[in-house]
């Protein structure tokens, strides 16, 4: 096996890539135990401010966290059977509906013959508090059946949308957020945190403290002014030093560390790993010739696809939204002034960023410019209605600035429809029919 490679194929550069994930499995056991002792454990989705947990020491998991961990031990194709199994359509949203199919399994907590845990990490502990926002017509209705199979008390937060739009968003997210949004949204926001600590106060019986929430929020501006560092010297090496195979994993597993001084401390080094790395000269493709960015979750069941391509074509997957959405939707200054006004102002417009054009294609064709983008590759998947996100404007905001996009429906944990040899053919020819003429016109011209 090369050098870095997983038993999946995957080759993985970094040394901080392989410490974020044995840090996280040190950390989910400690959870278990803490679980155990009769501590409160809250499972929550990714667009909820997790801050107040973790200012209040709360032990959580956050949602698309774990269904990316149950698709990368390919638990999915048993946890949806049994979906299937009890009734329900085995085709529902798989970010949100993985733990709650999980949950229906027997045998998630036991060990098989020879001892190895038969549930991924060996199996979710029972939550006691089940939390999202209201940001899906059946997210919250899974939360809550995901709940009451666990037995955990159910918490949704109202979510509410914009009425003005700027364009650049992330050129005034970090200290211009009163301008960035509304300002009833804002008092709506920071009323809903307030409502979020008293339930989570009476249900734990642990307090709230201010100070200790901005402790966390600025260790949060630590971590992504590193990952907005590392974004940027990225975009500006020729060839690239590392591919999203690496920076997605580092990234995603110590952004649900966030607030934490080992994340803030992870972050550093990446960064300063990277900068290494570039340095040096080093590149992770030497061959590099093509620089694809990818739109949408990670295919966490074959990650391996990303270095597809390659060998063949000199075609580097080097933008995820994973490292930028750290560089430009989180960071927030000022948070002495009042800290959970900031927290707000980091959570509400998350949908917006994400899911909502022209947000959203405003700013993915400002980052393909920063980056030297030659080719889009967009995954939508085709049982979320919340991630569609408007993907018609995306590709047209794309393509009329003339950077190719190609598009294609794929779930990011259910393998079920998922043909490697299909999905890899079908970039090949997007390579070949559209990346390589329009960059030969291009540089013709």
């Amino acid at each position: 096996m090369a050098e870095g490679a997983s038993r999946s194929g995957v080759v993985k550069k970094l040394k901080a890539t392989s410490i974020a994930s044995a840090y996280q499995k040190e950390w989910f056991a400690g959870l278990k135990k803490r679980v155990e002792a009769g501590e409160d454990f809250g499972y929550l989705n990714a667009d909820v401010p997790m801050e107040i947990l973790r200012a209040m020491d709360i032990p959580f998991v956050v949602n698309q966290w774990w269904a990316a961990i149950c698709g990368a031990k390919r638990m999915t194709r048993k946890y949806f059977g049994l979906l299937r199994d009890a009734g329900y359509r085995d085709d529902l949203c798989s970010y949100c509906a993985t733990a709650f199919a999980e949950s229906l399994d027997p045998d998630d907590h036991k060990v098989d013959a020879e001892g190895n845990p038969m549930g991924p990490w060996g199996g979710l502990p029972d939550p006691t508090l089940a939390i999202t926002r209201l940001t899906c017509d059946c997210q919250s209705k899974i939360f809550e059946l995901f709940a009451r199979n666990h037995g955990a008390s159910f918490y949704a937060i109202e979510n509410t949308v914009p009425r003005k739009v700027p364009l650049k968003w992330f050129e005034m997210a970090p200290d211009d957020w009163e301008e960035l949004y509304d300002t009833d949204r804002l008092d709506t926001a920071v009323e809903e945190l307030k409502e979020l600590i008293r339930f989570l106060e009476m249900k734990t019986g642990k307090m709230f403290d201010i100070n200790e929430l901005e402790r966390v929020m600025n260790l949060i501006n630590e971590q992504e002014g590193w990952y907005k560092k590392i974004r940027d010297l990225i975009a500006s090496c020729h060839p690239v030093p590392v591919t999203v195979v690496d920076t997605i994993n580092a990234v995603m597993q110590a952004q649900w560390q966030r607030g934490t001084e080992w994340a803030a401390g992870h972050a550093k080094g990446l960064y300063e790993e990277i900068k290494a790395l570039a340095d040096r000269g080093e590149a992770a493709v030497p061959n590099e010739k093509y620089r694809l960015m990818w739109i949408g979750r990670g295919i966490w069941h074959d990650f391996g696809f990303y270095q597809r391509f390659e060998q063949k074509y000199g075609a580097v997957f080097m933008w995820s939204m994973y490292l930028a959405m750290g560089a430009d939707a989180y960071i927030r200054h000022h948070v002495e002034k009042d800290p959970l006004r900031a927290l707000a102002a980091r959570y509400i417009g998350m949908e917006d960023f994400l899911h909502m054009p022209p947000w959203n294609s405003q700013w993915y064709l400002q980052q393909a410019r920063q980056n030297d983008i030659d080719g889009v590759v967009y995954m939508v998947p085709e049982n979320c209605m919340q991630a569609v996100e408007g993907s018609y404007f995306i590709r047209k905001t794309l393509e009329d600035a003339g950077i190719p996009v190609l598009t294609f429906n794929a779930d990011p944990v259910d393998p079920r429809k998922w043909s490697a040899e299909t999905m890899t053919g079908l970039v090949e020819d997007f390579i070949e029919k559209r990346v390589i003429p329009m960059k030969e016109a291009r540089e013709a011209r």
